[in-house]
């Protein structure tokens, strides 16, 4: 650590001497695009950190440039990036003027999830892959959890016939190691990723970045299947948005959705807020005809802003903000209070969260210093029981005390970050960055009636250096390490990374190896309390578990070949990580309450291995096909004996071998839309907790180990929007229909004895919507 802080100040105080005479040499002109000026085009010259970007009328300028032969570069999102050759001369102004063209394909976006700093995706050694907001306003995404689902090696799994938690699968490896970044900061806590995913808004979006394999060099414990990171909207220009969406699924069960979103910009285009807010109500769905619903009841309020403030040149404030409210309840007789139902999950979530960065450039543009904090609050009431049967004692006992429980969860982390450019590094250049930062989680989960209490705080310090050299135009070498102390880890981490690009006439290669950990802490996507025979699961930590560590290799082809009338490419990735001490689950008696208890343990090694092959196409800006498949296979080394009664497996559960999707789009015309989507699921073997000799329902007796159906779920959707520019404002109509072939599971269980967890396929049956959008042109 001293000596990563060392290097710090002495990069700092070196830099210093590097900074460049005053030339007086500028650039000014504007970006058009069809005969429109364009506001907020990135402006810059290459190979350098000397950028702008355009005002409300399309203009900009760039001051004291240095001098010689450069590269000015002209780019924005959606449009293809423009590149002019400039001779640059002390003391002397030209004027360079650009046209861009739209661009039909996203293939060179500006990310920032791969690094920390801001790449061309060509460039970044790291694969990352971008869905923008517009895309899952297409798809009729309306949240986070619904919208990742179309993105290569990810798969979006439900968990709870009663309470519909979900988690995100990426590489074949369980929600708890891929790592939810908002706005590039991990304030999503365990507990959020239970219900979060559900609960953040596509409205809220404006792209969202996945980088797949281990990102430990980089983001620390939980990131060892990866890195989602979800970019918030800033304003580009004044604007509004309003929609209303009416679903009917199944034809029996009502989903309304509000969604309403406002951009302000300041006329010196130097200040911005953007405003969101959601509504929604979903009624129950219970799909078999038992009283028991498969969809929860939900009702959801949210809003929030992003905000930016240029205070001085090259400085930059931005702050964020979003409110959540959700109410969940599942089960039976919604019409009582929980605890008087046969069986219900009951949830009322309150989650506040935000950040604040301050970042400035510095050293003629040649070093930039970030600092920020950010964190969230969740308050959450809940229930989770089953109504013992009439005069017993239990059910007196019940009446008295019923199940109801407290959650308190606190995120707070702060951090500070300085990239430094080194313009000739043996012959190439290269961008240092260098960080610390500190995380601190509390949660305090209670439930008195099952004498169950989690009181958990975890606190890690992380530093990081990395290496991003660009050795020649076609290569470039990744490297990076990050120490970790976790206070639930004995001894320091470190976490190497190198990833390595080569690249030439429209095609990458890379390679990259990783290594990360993942710390005991208790609350994840394992620890939910679930149903099961009549009774409760709990899932406790075993007295002596200890950290998971990981390593990953991964190698990927990337090629894209653009023409006058159409674009194609694919990307083919292999993976192969290996988990040391693994996390398992093991059944392991019951609790004084009777309740099953699940003990985490560390089990031997496991190994997740496969490949994910992606196929993009667009023809003349009419049709434009995005695709992704894994074949993957994920094993322990020995049995892990999930249950008492049945044998074990190496197999891991709930992870199909093959799952993938697809979304045709088409556009004939301006205002007409028609997309085309499906996310398939293979099989794969799915837990069932028998009900016990007792139960007369028809549910199995006995526990059972169910190899699942493949499933295919098919959406569509068609919108036409009417263009009155003449007063300024769009309205455009839509409808679709999700799930359209209604491929769902069909062996729930039925009744209070069910076993809650035995929930896969598709999130929801056939589901018919329509909607109609206002905004401004």
């Amino acid at each position: 650590m001293k000596y990563i802080l060392n290097l710090l100040v002495l990069t700092i105080l070196s830099s210093t001497t590097l900074t460049a005479q005053k030339s007086d040499a500028n650039i000014f002109g504007d970006v058009q695009a069809e005969g429109e000026h364009l506001p907020f085009v990135s402006v810059y010259l290459k190979d350098t950190q000397h950028g702008t970007m355009t005002d409300l009328s399309g203009h900009y300028m760039l001051t004291n440039l240095p001098e010689g032969e450069h590269t000015l570069v002209a780019s924005l999102m959606g449009y293809k990036p423009v590149e002019k050759k400039v001779i640059i001369k002390k003391g002397e102004s030209q004027e360079v003027n650009f046209v861009m063209e739209e661009q039909v394909m996203s293939l060179d976006d500006i990310v920032i999830t791969g690094t920390k700093t801001f790449k061309r995706k060509t460039e970044s050694a790291v694969v990352v892959n971008v869905l923008e907001g517009k895309k899952l306003e297409m798809l009729q995404a309306g949240t986070l959890s619904e919208g990742l689902a179309f993105q290569p090696g990810l798969r979006m799994e439900t968990d709870c016939q009663t309470c519909n938690y979900t988690q995100l699968r990426m590489n074949g490896l369980g929600g708890a190691y891929s790592q939810i970044l908002i706005n590039s900061r991990p304030v999503f806590s365990p507990l959020t990723g239970l219900y979060g995913l559900e609960q953040i808004p596509t409205n809220m979006i404006e792209r969202i970045e996945v980088v797949r394999g281990g990102g430990s060099a980089l983001y620390g414990a939980g990131a060892i299947g990866g890195t989602v990171n979800v970019i918030t909207k800033v304003p580009e220009s004044s604007s509004f948005s309003a929609s209303t969406t009416q679903s009917v699924i199944n034809g029996d069960a009502s989903d309304s959705q509000v969604f309403a979103n406002a951009g302000i910009l300041s006329d010196r285009k130097n200040a911005g807020l953007t405003l969101f807010a959601t509504n929604r109500k979903r009624e129950s769905y219970d799909h078999n005809g038992d009283g028991f619903s498969e969809l929860p009841k939900l009702k959801n309020n949210s809003f929030g802003f992003t905000s930016f403030l240029l205070p001085a040149p090259n400085h930059k404030l931005e702050a964020s903000f979003s409110s959540m409210y959700e109410y969940r309840r599942g089960g039976d007789r919604e019409d009582l209070p929980a605890y008087l139902a046969e069986q219900t999950e009951d949830r009322t979530h309150n989650v506040l969260m935000g950040g604040l960065d301050y970042g400035f450039s510095f050293n003629d543009n040649q070093s930039s210093l970030d600092v920020y904090v950010a964190g969230q609050r969740t308050d959450r009431d809940h229930y989770t029981g089953i109504l013992p049967e009439k005069g017993t004692s239990e059910y007196q006992e019940h009446l008295e005390n019923p199940p109801y429980g407290l959650t308190e969860n606190e995120t707070y982390m702060g951090g500070v970050q300085m990239n430094h450019m080194l313009p000739d590094f043996f012959g190439g250049k290269n961008n240092m960055t260098f960080g610390t930062e500190y995380n601190y989680d509390m949660v305090l989960d209670e439930i008195q009636a099952y004498d169950y209490l989690l009181d958990q705080t975890t606190r890690n310090f992380g530093a990081y250096v990395q290496s991003d050299w660009e050795i020649t135009k076609k290569w470039n070498l990744l490297t990076g390490v990050r120490s970790d102390k976790h206070n639930m880890v004995d001894n320091l981490i470190f976490s190497p990374r190198v990833s390595l690009l080569y690249k030439q006439n429209g095609m990458q290669l890379r390679g990259s190896w990783s290594t990360g950990f993942r710390a005991p802490q208790a609350f994840d996507s394992d620890m939910h309390i679930a149903f099961a025979g009549g009774g409760i699961q709990r899932v406790v930590l075993a007295d002596d578990l200890e950290e998971e560590r990981s390593q990953s290799w991964s190698a990927s082809l990337n090629y894209d070949k653009p023409t006058e009338k159409y674009i194609w490419g694919v990307t083919v990735e292999g993976f192969y990580t290996t988990l040391y001490d693994a996390f398992i689950l093991e059944e392991n008696g019951t609790d004084p309450n009777g309740n099953v208890i699940l003990e985490k343990r560390n089990g031997n090694n496991s190994t997740v291995k496969g490949i994910t092959m992606e196929a993009r196409a667009n023809y003349n800006k009419l049709w434009q096909l995005e695709a992704g498949y894994t074949i993957q296979s994920s094993q322990f080394d020995e049995a892990v004996k999930w249950s008492e009664s049945i044998e074990g497996t190496k197999e891991y559960l709930r992870t199909p071998d093959h799952y993938g999707y697809y979304t045709l789009t088409y556009n004939p015309v301006w205002g007409i839309k028609a997309a085309l989507s499906g996310v398939y699921t293979g099989s794969m073997l799915v837990p069932h907790f028998g009900a016990g000799p007792g139960d007369t329902t028809g549910n199995p007796i006995n526990d059972e180990l169910v190899k699942s159906d493949p499933f295919m779920e098919t959406n569509i959707k068609i919108s036409y929007a009417l263009d009155w520019r003449y007063v300024g404002v769009g309205l455009e109509f839509f409808g679709g229909v999700q799930n359209v072939f209604n491929a769902y599971q069909d062996d729930f269980d039925i009744g209070k004895n069910r076993d809650s967890n035995y929930v896969y396929g598709p999130a929801r049956p056939r589901t018919i919507y329509l909607g109609i959008k206002l905004m401004n042109l």
